[in-house]
C-alpha cells in the first residue's frame, strides 16, 4: 500500500472519546479520506448523536475484511462494546476492554503494513486495568503487542515547544533512583533523532534540572552535577544542541521565548503541568521510536463533560494531522505489502487469550 492510512482506535466509550471520534470523522479538514476507524459502530453512533453530527462512513463487518475495502475512510465494526453496558461519565470494565481491543487492533494493523499511523481518542487507564489488570501504560502495551526491536518514548507536542521525558509513568518516590547518566544521555539522543525526523534541522534541547535551582551548588542535591551534567556533556560531544541543566521553574519560560525547541524533563508532571498550562486544548501526545507514529490528544477522557457535545476537538485534529505529517516524512517511496490479512489481525485483537498477554516488566 503506497498511500498512508491512519488506523484510528475509538477510545473510552464512557468519556468524550466517541464524540471526538465522530467530530473528527465529520470534519473534512481532519478526515482526509484515509481513516480506518476501529471500534463498535453503536459507540460511534452514540458519539455522533452527542456531537450533533451526521456521519457518512461506510461500515465493514469483520467477515468482509478480506474483500475489497471501500475507497476513502471507513469503519471496521468490531461489535465489541454494547453502549448499554457502558455508563456515561465513569470508567467501566466494558469500556476498558473495548479500548484494549481497539488499540490492539490498530497496532497490529499498522505493524503488518495496513496503516502508517496509529491514532486514538483518549483512553482511561483505570478502565483498561479493570479489563486487563496488568495494563500499565501505552508504551508497555505497544511493546507487548508488536514486540519491537526498541521500546518507544513519549513526547508532548505543541507548535511552540516539544516536551521529552527521562522517566514517565512511575511513582515520584522512584524518580531520583531511575535518573542515570546513560538514561539521560540516551533520552537526549532519541529526542534529537525523533525531532530531526519531524523536520528540525538541529533541535535545540533545554534539559530541566531535577532539583530546585539545579541543585544550588550541591546544596539541594547532587544529581544535577553528578548525573545530568555528564550526560549533557556527552551529548554535546556528539554535536547535539543541548543546554542545561536549567532550573525547572524557568526552563519552559525560556523555551516559549524561543530559546529551545524542546524541553527534556526528568519526570512526568515536571513537563506535563507546563505543557497543559501552555496549550491544554492543542497539545498532542506522540509515542515515537516505533516503525510508525502513535498519536493522541494530550488530554484525557473528561468524564465530567461526557455526552454533552461540548468537547473541544483542537488537540484531536492536531494529533491526527501530526501523525500524517510524521508518516509522510518517514515514508519510503514504495511501502511493503501487508504481511497478514486484516481479518486475522482483528481476530487476534479480539481473542481473549491475546488480550491477556503479559506486558514486559
Amino acid at each position: 500500500m503506497n498511500s498512508i492510512r491512519v488506523a484510528m482506535a475509538i477510545g473510552d466509550a464512557g468519556g468524550i472519546s466517541p464524540e471526538l471520534a465522530a467530530k473528527v470523522i465529520a470534519d473534512p479538514e481532519a478526515n482526509t479520506g484515509d481513516l480506518m476507524v476501529l471500534g463498535d459502530r453503536r459507540v460511534l453512533e452514540r458519539g455522533a448523536e452527542a456531537a450533533g453530527v451526521t456521519l457518512d462512513l461506510p461500515v465493514v463487518t469483520r467477515d468482509a475484511l478480506d474483500t475489497d475495502l471501500p475507497e476513502g475512510s471507513f469503519l471496521v465494526d468490531l461489535g465489541n462494546c454494547d453502549p448499554s453496558a457502558v455508563p456515561v461519565g465513569e470508567a467501566s470494565p466494558a469500556a476498558g476492554l473495548a479500548s484494549v481491543q481497539n488499540f490492539r487492533a490498530a497496532l497490529l494493523a499498522a505493524n503488518a503494513g495496513h496503516a502508517g499511523v496509529v491514532f486514538f481518542t483518549p483512553f482511561n487507564k483505570h478502565g483498561m486495568r479493570l479489563a486487563q489488570p496488568d495494563y500499565v501504560d501505552e508504551i508497555g502495551f505497544v511493546d507487548a503487542t508488536i514486540h519491537p526491536a526498541e521500546s518507544g518514548r513519549e513526547f508532548n507536542v505543541l507548535d511552540e515547544v516539544w516536551n521529552a521525558r527521562v522517566t514517565s509513568h512511575i511513582p515520584l518516590s522512584e524518580v531520583a533512583f531511575r535518573i542515570t547518566e546513560d538514561r539521560v544521555y540516551e533520552s537526549l539522543l532519541l529526542t534529537d533523532k525523533v525531532m530531526r525526523g519531524a523536520g528540525f534541522e538541529r533541535p535545540r534541547i533545554g534539559v530541566a534540572a531535577l532539583n530546585p535551582h539545579a541543585g544550588d551548588g550541591r546544596n539541594f542535591g547532587t544529581e544535577d552535577e553528578d548525573i545530568i551534567q555528564p550526560a549533557i556533556d556527552r551529548a554535546r560531544a556528539k554535536q547535539l544542541a543541548v543546554t542545561g541543566p536549567v532550573p525547572s521553574d524557568t526552563v519552559f519560560v525560556r523555551a516559549t521565548r524561543g530559546e529551545f525547541d524542546a524541553v527534556m524533563t526528568m519526570y512526568h508532571d515536571q513537563g506535563q503541568i507546563a505543557m497543559k498550562l501552555i496549550g491544554f486544548d492543542r497539545g498532542v501526545t506522540l509515542i515515537a521510536n516505533y516503525p510508525f507514529p502513535i498519536v493522541t490528544p494530550a488530554h484525557g477522557t473528561a468524564y465530567d463533560i461526557a455526552g454533552k457535545g461540548i468537547a473541544d476537538t483542537g488537540a484531536t485534529r492536531n494529533a491526527v494531522n501530526l501523525g500524517r505529517k510524521l508518516a509522510r516524512m518517514d515514508a519510503p517511496d514504495h511501502r511493503p505489502e501487508p504481511t497478514a490479512s486484516l481479518s486475522s489481525l482483528i481476530a487476534r485483537a479480539l481473542d481473549p487469550d491475546a488480550v491477556w498477554e503479559k506486558q514486559p516488566a
